[in-house]
């Protein structure tokens, strides 16, 4: 999950300092897909969320 906080610092080395998609890859050890996805888009938080858990000991029943 990203926060507020690593976004900003994604959106602001890219916007305001002008790097790189792959300098800010390194400088913040995340991956290029989740950085494109940032600067592409308007959220201000990612989450995944799984519809179903399922149970850890299996079926039970």
């Amino acid at each position: 999950m990203l926060v507020l906080e690593t976004i900003a610092k994604i959106r602001r080395l890219s916007l305001v300092q002008g790097k790189s998609i792959k300098a800010i890859c390194r400088e913040l050890k995340i991956s290029r897909k989740v950085v494109r996805k940032v600067l592409r888009s308007e959220q201000t938080e990612f989450r995944y969320e799984s519809k179903h858990q399922p149970s850890p000991h299996g079926s039970l029943a």
